[in-house]
């Protein structure tokens, strides 16, 4: 599951799913990182100018929600993102941030072969500190989209959980930084 629904308030109103990288929008690179990661299938949320995502990005070969509630922060994208997701006959979701260009295939993939199961908690790791992309199993959903709110998405429960997180060390093929504001731009090609 891709979240790609803020607003970029720290990037004047510019939606990051927007953001332009390797000429393309951003939301292209980030969905394309998770299917060749080995995510099947996709799911972005969108949010902030979701109908211009979908009229300038080709998200053809992957499936979107749109979470109204956007400006409330990750957390409600999250929520959406695990209720379209809920019955789906899914085992686990891999959850990446459309804003972290750094992070490639490899990682998610590295994070992928962790899965054990419906109860899976596996996050990527940088210099071991958690980072994304973070697996949740089926069997987490229903209290990960409880306690999931504003711009913390799921820390509270991940921070709650911390001893069941299995770390996967990706920081030899990724690298963990947000665009976030005006300063980060020059990290998009």
């Amino acid at each position: 599951m891709l979240l790609a629904a803020g607003g970029g308030r720290r990037l004047g109103g510019r939606p990051k799913a927007l953001l332009d990288h390797r000429g393309r929008p951003l939301v292209e690179h980030a969905a394309r990182v998770l299917r060749d990661g080995g995510c099947s299938p996709v799911h972005i949320v969108l949010g902030a100018a979701a109908d211009s995502v979908r009229q300038r990005a080709d998200l053809s070969a992957y499936t979107t929600s749109d979470n109204p509630d956007w400006a409330q922060g990750m957390g409600s994208s999250l929520r959406v993102g695990l209720a379209a997701l809920a019955g789906s006959g899914a085992d686990a979701v891999v959850v990446a941030l459309v804003d972290q260009p750094g992070i490639g295939a490899a990682a998610v993939a590295r994070v992928v072969a962790a899965y054990e199961g419906r109860a899976s908690l596996v996050s990527a790791a940088y210099g071991g500190r958690r980072g994304h992309p973070v697996m949740f199993g089926a069997d987490r959903w229903a209290d990960v989209a409880a306690s999931a709110e504003g711009d913390r998405g799921a820390r509270a429960y991940l921070r709650r959980y911390a001893d069941a997180i299995t770390l996967v060390e990706c920081g030899d093929v990724a690298e963990a930084y947000d665009i976030d504001s005006p300063e980060d731009l020059h990290r998009l090609e």
